[in-house]
């Protein structure tokens, strides 16, 4: 079998759950924790970087980062379900670098507060942080992807959107909803299309006191 390294509350890793079952491809990837922050963790002979998530493939190679493997999984369940063919392509990869994006500035403004002491952190480092990620949402407030009706209408941009919103909901509280309730709504609508989403959620963790976890 193949063997997914990850963490419950990563959002990366989150995305390519979700996508394995969306696909019909959880009989064959086997999910296996890691711990970023372990230097004995088999994990940074993975993937030198090591972040999760990393994809281990039956003949050992493996492949990182998460929207790689999503491309691969895509490629293993046949194609054109999570990226599509031609020029609408590109619009999905655009729109799945902003969501990624966003939650990159987001795992910043965690780890702002996880790894310094309060008199080192930097207010105007995590402000910057905080511009990006409502940038972020406010063109997705514009540009809110088409409601699925079920997984099926899911692809990678609107599958990893979904993952970020989720992401925020667990580190930083629903605050950002009021802002952009057309994508709370579409979030909403997205729950009850792909039962995955729920399967992987998390609870709320605000003040972050575990691991480094959370890494792309």
């Amino acid at each position: 079998m193949m063997k997914l390294r990850s963490s419950p509350p990563s959002p990366f890793g989150r995305k390519v759950k979700i996508a394995m079952a969306m696909l019909g491809l959880k009989d064959r990837i086997e999910v296996v924790d890691a711990n970023t922050a372990d230097p004995a963790d088999s994990l940074r002979g993975q993937n030198p970087l090591g972040k999760i998530p990393a994809l281990v493939l039956e003949n050992g190679d493996v492949l990182y980062d998460s929207a790689v493997i999503l491309e691969y999984l895509d490629h293993l369940a046949g194609g054109s379900n999570l990226f599509p063919e031609g020029e609408a392509k590109f619009a999905v990869l655009r729109d799945l670098a902003l969501a990624d994006g966003i939650m990159d500035a987001a795992l910043l403004r965690v780890y702002e507060k996880r790894f310094k002491q309060p008199n080192f952190r930097d207010p105007a480092w995590d402000a910057y942080q905080g511009e990006k990620v409502a940038r972020g949402l406010a063109y997705f407030e514009q540009h809110t992807p088409a409601t699925p009706g079920s997984a099926a209408d899911v692809d990678a941009a609107s599958l990893t959107l979904a993952c970020t919103l989720g992401y925020l909901d667990m580190r930083f509280g629903d605050g950002w909803r009021e802002n952009c309730p057309k994508l709370a709504a579409w979030l909403q609508a997205f729950e009850a299309a792909v039962p995955a989403f729920a399967d992987t959620k998390q609870p709320a963790a605000p003040v972050p006191d575990d691991a480094a976890v959370d890494l792309k």
